[in-house]
């Protein structure tokens, strides 16, 4: 599905290569990778279609570059992907089956599978598709063309095929209902199936404004509305709520294009039709209207200007009050051109007939940006009930209304008071508030603190809701099944910091990202100005569970995520002194230290893995390290150059690591060096200790900016550096040939302390354009050349480090360009390539590199706008145990119990909103169709026969409800016994049409006169083989046989009366169990 590209680089030299050896423990090659998308976050910036699933409760998303968003409840999201990137132009679900169709811009039908997430089924139509819908709750599809053709479409789940079915629509029989000398083939603008009519009625509009009203079971017009060449009859009604009413008769239907349409009624009576002049014309298809050429309707404008945007599209919802004689029209378009962006809500009655149809209520809710689509649904559920408008515009703004905030919106006398919506739960937030920086951070599940973690996380997910927000009302959906995997173990956080100085931390051991802690910048009570600045700067300590976070204002904070007990002292390191304040906090996270000491902006955090210590560098071009057990500071080093440039990066190097807990506490000193790096590339090697200077210093890079530096351990234990030369002998840097940026600093020459720090360790530098390899050991001895130099093709912007087999093997490098490139040690040699805009269909974006993180193990996090994405690049790790760790988008025992309960219930009542009672108090609502949409429960079988063959062409039996039913004698039937075939002719003879009275008493009539029969017509009837004596034997048998078989269908009879009652109290159990689980157990 996701797009993938690896290059691998061709031996140089005209020579024939010789076989190439196996690669060296630790080296990366091609068969490695395997980029592809672990999951995502967030509405695309380009979205602009939905799609809504009422039974499932899932959202579906189209975008203009091919991708499909699917958003249930409980984080579970799903991003499908089309490898043309291609707009969308119709998306559509198939209702309760776990399907999903798009038809794109180049007219290609495809059906994804929502529990695969991959496409199912594609046919590339050879028109151009202009209109499309589906049969609810089936899965056939009526497609409408350019030339004026309507098709019908089925996708076949046993197959997993979609098939174009023989049926179609003749466009003469169309023109020859609508009077016209030839056949139409203006293209087709609109497709609805018209309601109760168990999908054999078609609602069919051309750009021309006809509309036909189709029967495909019997191949014919019903209806014919919009015809110019029939004068109009009709009102003209405003949106004022004064009944004012105009004559039609003005009114020109030459030339007027359709533009949108929509049902107005819940039997389909009543058709809304919006224009591109900005007209709204309701057209009548009631019962009554028959067979009758007439061009009635009832005209609605919403501005008296003579020139109106179109109107785009329009959503009918019943007012159940009203009695189906009214209700509300969400219209976008058809106002005054511009005017902002507002949809417009407009409640509509017509108790008096539709000759009196009157406006008795208007809002417009402004929109928060321009408009790109609209569904409106009812909804059931065990979180929310009621009717929600979910409203999409750009960019990526998803938001949904209730009822009740629309209800109160119609009630306000000002027409630009805002309803408050339920804004989009985002799972991870980036712009409100603004993220600003980012980390992945890895963890070993075999440590104490780990585990003991992991039990703190999992009673902490009890606690969160789960659709964390602001809002005290809750998200409506409801979709999805969230995966539950027994061995659960904590092994990876994202932590991401804020421009409003929060940090938030999830878990994201699995694809579904869960929020476990939100860390805000206060303290009750006690001075700490700037706390609240943008954080700049986020570190993380997975053996200690330190967490440290630095902000604009230059404070560091520092909190322990476990082992410390709740409450405690704050303590506030300045530059002047330090206090201890008492602060109140909960279980969780501590605050234990504020360190406030320069006024500069916090750049880069450093944890030294074998001390408590915490290395800072500054935007002024300041090192400090800070003692995180007394809390103090250790020492803070003079800027590295006289310009001053932001410390880039750091990195830390000590001579032993920790072995268990105590000797974190202890309070020995090891061998520490700490190298800085400036954002013009000087770096300088420090005695982490003293804050003492190091020779060498590598002086600043010409026309080029530093990415980052990293230190490889270990690299090349057994093999020689690439490019070293033997008899290459270092040489020492005296204090006078060093550069010291600081007179009142002086190095320390000494550096034999250093060199075994540094053994079989690279000191590998990014900059924008190259990388560089140096040897550490020679480094430390003066040497100042690299090892190996590699020139970049683009300006880079971010670098992360890949592992194989427990060493780091590869760099994973992002230029500005979107493009990603990762090079193998220990040449950098290109060993695969990929793209933002071939994973994920982004662009890069400008400081977009800030956000982006990664783990040693090939799991990349990014942050584009409103969306976020895990990417995953190495094929051998399956750290987040895909796919079984992905939650189910379908539902199968919700799709079950509906399908079932829909079968057991095809008649129920209906709840004051339009939902079916039973289904209210099922888990997570089964989202029954209001009156508009009543086909989900109907029977769709004899569609079958309808459809497979083209038009005028069916068999003579349909299997309709107004067939003759046959009749059968109590002998014909065959309980338990072989199926015998009869001939044609035998069976022709068994078709008996009397009652069950006439048969009954065969016979038996006083009425009935004896008929003349010859003794040769006797004999043939009555004579047998055998004796009197065995003739009676034998009609005896025959009675009894007959009663045998009269008893056991009534046996059968009371017990198939059995099992459906049986059924029906299990169903009935079901719903009740169902809504006591808790939200996990689902």
């Amino acid at each position: 599905m996701f797009a993938r590209k690896f290059l691998q680089k061709a031996s140089a030299g005209g020579q024939k290569p010789a076989p190439a050896p196996p690669p060296p423990r630790g080296c990366l090659i091609t068969e490695d990778l395997d980029p592809h998308v672990v999951s995502h976050y967030g509405i695309p910036s380009t979205a602009s279609l939905l799609a809504f699933d009422p039974i499932q409760c899932l959202l579906a998303v189209g975008t203009l570059d091919g991708r499909i968003k699917v958003i249930g409840g409980d984080n579970i999201e799903a991003i499908l992907s089309s490898p043309k990137q291609l707009p969308f132009k119709n998306l559509e679900f198939i209702e309760n089956q776990g399907f999903l169709v798009s038809i794109s811009n180049d007219n290609e039908i495809e059906v994804w599978d929502l529990d695969l997430r991959k496409t199912a089924s594609s046919l590339l139509w050879e028109s151009n598709i202009t209109a499309f819908s589906i049969l609810h709750g089936t899965g056939y599809m009526y497609v409408g063309d350019e030339y004026g053709m309507v098709s019908v479409v089925k996708y076949n789940l046993d197959e997993g095929k979609l098939v174009q079915l023989p049926y179609y629509v003749p466009t003469d029989a169309l023109a020859e209902a609508a009077g016209l000398s030839s056949p139409i083939d203006f293209p087709v603008v609109g497709l609805l199936s018209q309601p109760s009519s168990r999908g054999t009625r078609l609602l069919i509009a051309f750009s021309n404004g006809l509309l036909f009203l189709w029967d495909a079971s019997e191949d014919r017009v019903v209806l014919v509305r919009g015809n110019k060449d029939l004068p109009i009859e009709g009102k003209t009604v405003n949106d004022s709520q004064e009944a004012s009413h105009n004559e039609l008769s003005d009114l020109e239907l030459d030339g007027k294009e359709i533009s949108s349409l929509c049902w107005a009624s819940a039997d389909g009576s009543v058709l809304a039709v919006g224009y591109v002049d900005g007209d709204i014309l309701f057209w009548d298809f009631s019962e009554g209207q028959k067979g009758k050429a007439s061009n009635y309707a009832v005209k609605l404008q919403l501005s008296s200007a003579e020139k109106r945007l179109p109107v785009i599209v329009m959503h009918w919802c019943l007012d159940v009050s009203r009695k189906n004689c009214g209700g509300k029209l969400f219209i976008y378009g058809g106002d005054i051109i511009g005017s902002d962006e507002v949809l417009t809500m407009l409640a509509l009655d017509w108790s008096s007939g539709m000759g009196g149809l009157k406006c008795v209520g208007r809002a417009d809710l402004t929109l928060s940006g321009s408009f790109a689509d609209m569904v409106l649904s009812p909804i059931a559920s065990s979180r929310k009930s009621g009717e929600f408008l979910f409203l999409l515009t750009n960019p990526g703004q998803l938001q949904a209304y209730d009822d009740t905030s629309l209800a109160s919106l119609m009630s306000q006398k000002e027409n630009n008071s805002s309803a408050s919506p339920l804004p989009y739960p985002m799972v991870v937030p980036t712009m409100d508030p603004r993220i600003t920086v980012a980390v992945f951070a890895a963890l070993n599940v075999n440590d104490k603190l780990s585990l003991a973690l992991s039990e703190i996380v999992v009673a902490a997910k009890s606690r969160t809701p789960r659709t964390p927000s602001g809002e005290s009302a809750q998200w409506p959906l409801t979709g999805g099944v969230p995966s539950h995997l027994d061995d659960y173990k904590l092994e990876r956080l994202y932590i991401a910091g804020y421009q409003d100085g929060s940090v938030r931390i999830w878990d994201a051991t699995y694809p579904c990202l869960s929020l476990i802690y939100d860390l805000k910048p206060m303290a009750n009570g006690i001075d700490t100005t700037g706390v609240d600045s943008s954080v700049t700067a986020i570190s993380f300590c997975s053996k200690t569970s330190y967490l440290a976070v630095g902000n604009e204002s230059g404070m560091v904070r520092l909190f322990k995520l476990i082992g410390q007990k709740s409450g405690g002292n704050l303590e506030v390191v300045t530059n002047t002194d330090k206090k201890a304040y008492p602060l109140h906090q909960e279980d969780g996270p501590q605050w234990l230290a504020a360190y406030s000491f320069l006024s500069s902006p916090v750049c880069t955090l450093g944890f030294v893995h074998s001390t408590r210590r915490l290395a800072v560098g500054f935007k002024c071009g300041r090192v400090a390290m800070l003692d995180i057990g007394t809390p103090s500071v250790l020492f803070v080093t003079n800027s590295l150059s006289d310009a001053g440039p932001p410390i880039e990066s750091l990195c830390l190097k000590s001579s032993s690591a920790p072995t268990d807990q105590s000797s974190l506490n202890s309070e020995a000193l090891d061998d520490l060096i700490l190298c800085a790096m400036t954002k013009d590339g000087q770096t300088i090697l420090f005695d982490g200790n003293s804050g003492k200077m190091l020779p060498p210093c590598l002086k600043p890079l010409k026309n080029s900016a530093a990415i980052c530096m990293h230190i490889i351990e270990n690299c090349y234990e057994n093999s020689e550096l690439p490019g070293e030369n033997h008899e290459k002998k270092s040489h020492m840097i005296n204090a006078s040939e060093s550069h010291s940026p600081d007179g009142e600093q002086n190095p320390v020459t000494e550096t034999k302390f250093a060199d075994h720090i540094f053994e079989n360790s690279l000191f590998l530098m990014c900059s924008e354009y190259a990388l560089r390899l140096y040897s550490l050991k020679s480094l430390s001895q003066g040497s100042l050349e690299s090892t190996l130099e590699v020139s970049l093709p683009r300006p880079c912007c971010w670098m992360g480090t890949l592992k194989k087999d427990g060493r780091e093997c590869a760099v994973l490098l992002l230029y500005k360009t979107g493009h990603i490139e990762i090079r193998s040690f220990p040449n950098l040699e290109v060993v695969g390539e990929s793209s933002l805009l071939s994973l994920l269909s982004w662009n890069f974006k400008p400081n977009m590199e800030k956000t982006v993180c990664s783990d040693d193990f090939g799991h990349v996090f990014l942050v584009n706008g409103c969306e976020v994405a895990i990417l995953s690049f190495m094929s051998h790790a399956n750290g987040f145990r895909l796919p079984e760790s992905l939650p189910m988008l379908h539902d199968k025992v919700l799709a079950a119990a509906a399908d079932a309960t829909f079968s057991h219930f095809p008649v129920h009542k209906k709840n004051h909103d339009g939902t079916p009672k039973f289904l209210s108090g099922i888990i997570k609502g089964f989202r029954s169709s209001n009156e508009q949409k009543v086909e989900q429960v109907q029977d769709f079988s004899h569609l079958g026969n309808i459809f497979s063959s083209p038009p005028y062409l069916k068999p003579s039996v349909i299997g309709g409800d107004d067939e003759n039913i046959i009749e059968l004698n109590i002998d014909d039937i065959e309980i338990d016994e072989p199926i015998n075939i009869l001939p044609e002719k035998d069976k022709k003879e068994k078709k008996d049409k009397r009652t069950d009275k006439e048969r009954l008493f065969e016979g038996a009539s006083s009425d009935a006169q004896p008929k003349t029969r010859t003794v040769d017509e006797i004999k043939a009837k009555y004579r047998k083989a055998g004796e009197t004596s065995a003739i009676a034997s034998q009609a005896k048998d025959k009675l009894l046989e007959r009663g045998e078989k009269l008893e056991r269908i009534s046996q059968r009879t009371a017990e198939l009366q059995d099992g459906a009652e049986n059924f029906a109290s299990m169903a009935h159990e079901l719903a009740k169990q169902m809504e006591k689980r808790k939200w996990w157990n689902i």
